[in-house]
C-alpha cells in the first residue's frame, strides 16, 4: 500500500513538473499551460509588447455556456519568449455593483491594450454588452492602468461617435430619409444599408461597436476598429491623443460586407486586415483586406488561408496579428477555436503569417512550429 501511495505521489509530481517544463514551440489547437500548469485563459485576446516583455490580455472564461459571460474579467499573462507564459492575474475585474456597466454577468470580449507614450498610461478597450440585454447594446468600454498588467480602472462605456457622420459622407446622404419597413436582405434593403441606413438610425446615441481591435500607426495615432451597423460594416475610428475617447473621425469599410473579428498589421507600406464572416461561434473562411492607409479605401483580396480546412480558417476565428520583436516582417496570426458549450476549453491557433512573391499575406496550417521559422 505504501508502495502504491509512493508511486501515485511520484506520478503526480513528475506529471506536474513535466507539464510545467519550458516550451520551445507552438502547437496550435493543443492545451497551452501557463507557469502554474493551467491552460491559458485569455480568449479573444491581444498582445502588448513593453520593455522586453509581451503581455497577453484576453477574456477569462469559466466552465459551461455561462462562461461566455464575464464572471471574472480580463486576464493577463506575460512572457519573454512567446512560448512560456506567467499568470499575472486579472487585469480588469468585473464589478459587484449591479448598476455598473461591467457588472458580473455582462459580456466582455476581445480586450486589447495599447500604451500611450505621452500620458504613460496603459489603455484597455473591449467590446461590452450590458447584462441581460443580449447583444443589443453593442458598446465599447475603456479602462486605464499605470502598469501593463494592471490593475485597470474602468472609465466608461459608450457607443462611438455619437452625433458624427463618417468621413466622406455626402450632404445628400446626410439628408436622406430611409423607410423603416424594408424587408431584410432584399436588394432595396442592401442598398439602404450601403447608403448608411444604420448610421442614421444610431446617429444620436452613437454607432454600434462589437468585435474590435486597436492599432497605433507610425505617427502615434491610435485607431479603434470594430464591427458596426449590425455587423454589416466595419468602422475604423480615430482615438483622442490620450487614447481614451473618440475624436469623431471615422470611416466605413465595405458596407454590407458582413465582416467581424478584425486584426490588422502593416508591411511594406501596405495595411492588411484579416477578418472573418459572421456565423456565430461556428468558423468560416477568413477574409484578407488591403489599403494604402488606415483611413483609406479598403479592398477585399481573397481568403488568406491555403490547404486543408482553409474555408474554416482551420476551425478558428481571427483576433490579433502579433509583430515579433527583433525580427523583420515577422507576424503571428492569433485566432481562437471557440468551445461555446464549455467556454474555458477554447483553444488558441497561432500561425506564422507568410508572404507570396507579390507580397500578399497567406496562412498555412502547422502542427508545430517555432520562431526560427522567421530566420
Amino acid at each position: 500500500m505504501k508502495f502504491v501511495k509512493f508511486f501515485l505521489l511520484s506520478f503526480f509530481v513528475l506529471s506536474f513538473f513535466s507539464f510545467k517544463q519550458d516550451s520551445k514551440s507552438f502547437k496550435p489547437g493543443e492545451v497551452w499551460p501557463d507557469d502554474n500548469g493551467v491552460h491559458i485563459n485569455a480568449h479573444g485576446g491581444g498582445v502588448l509588447f513593453f520593455e522586453g516583455k509581451y503581455y497577453w490580455f484576453g477574456e477569462h472564461k469559466v466552465e459551461g455556456r455561462r462562461g461566455n459571460q464575464a464572471r471574472v474579467g480580463v486576464h493577463c499573462y506575460s512572457s519573454e519568449d512567446l512560448y512560456n507564459w506567467k499568470d499575472e492575474g486579472i487585469a480588469l475585474n468585473v464589478s459587484d455593483d449591479p448598476d455598473s456597466p461591467i457588472t458580473v454577468g455582462c459580456v466582455i470580449e476581445r480586450p486589447k491594450v495599447i500604451f500611450n507614450k505621452n500620458t504613460e498610461k496603459f489603455v484597455l478597450w473591449f467590446h461590452l454588452e450590458l447584462k441581460g440585454q443580449g447583444y443589443s447594446a453593442a458598446q465599447t468600454g475603456v479602462a486605464v492602468a499605470d502598469t501593463p498588467a494592471g490593475p485597470y480602472t474602468f472609465l466608461k462605456a459608450l457607443n462611438p461617435n455619437a452625433g458624427k457622420w463618417p468621413a466622406g459622407y455626402s450632404d445628400e446622404l446626410k439628408k436622406k430619409a430611409f423607410p423603416n419597413n424594408l424587408e431584410g436582405w432584399t436588394d432595396e434593403w442592401l442598398k439602404a444599408v450601403k447608403e448608411g441606413m444604420f448610421v442614421h438610425r444610431d446617429f444620436e446615441k452613437g454607432q454600434m461597436a462589437r468585435d474590435m481591435t486597436l492599432y497605433i500607426d507610425e505617427d502615434g495615432t491610435a485607431y479603434h476598429i470594430h464591427a458596426s451597423e449590425e455587423n454589416l460594416t466595419l468602422h475604423i475610428a480615430e482615438l483622442t491623443e490620450d487614447y481614451t475617447d473618440f475624436t469623431g473621425k471615422y470611416i466605413r469599410v465595405l458596407p454590407t460586407g458582413h465582416n467581424e473579428a478584425p486584426s490588422i498589421f502593416r508591411r511594406n507600406g501596405k495595411y492588411y486586415m484579416i477578418t472573418s464572416g459572421c456565423t456565430g461561434w461556428d468558423p468560416n473562411a477568413a477574409r484578407l483586406l488591403v489599403s494604402d492607409s488606415v483611413m483609406g479605401e479598403w479592398e477585399y483580396v481573397e481568403n488568406p488561408c491555403i490547404g486543408e480546412d482553409k474555408d474554416l480558417t482551420f476551425h478558428s476565428q481571427s483576433t490579433f496579428i502579433l509583430p515579433v520583436q527583433g525580427k523583420k516582417d515577422a507576424f503571428i496570426f492569433m485566432a481562437d477555436r471557440w468551445r461555446p458549450q464549455n467556454a474555458i476549453d477554447g483553444r488558441y491557433i497561432w500561425l506564422p503569417v507568410q508572404f507570396k512573391k507579390d507580397g500578399t499575406p497567406f496562412l498555412e496550417w502547422k502542427d508545430e512550429w517555432d520562431l526560427s521559422f522567421f530566420d
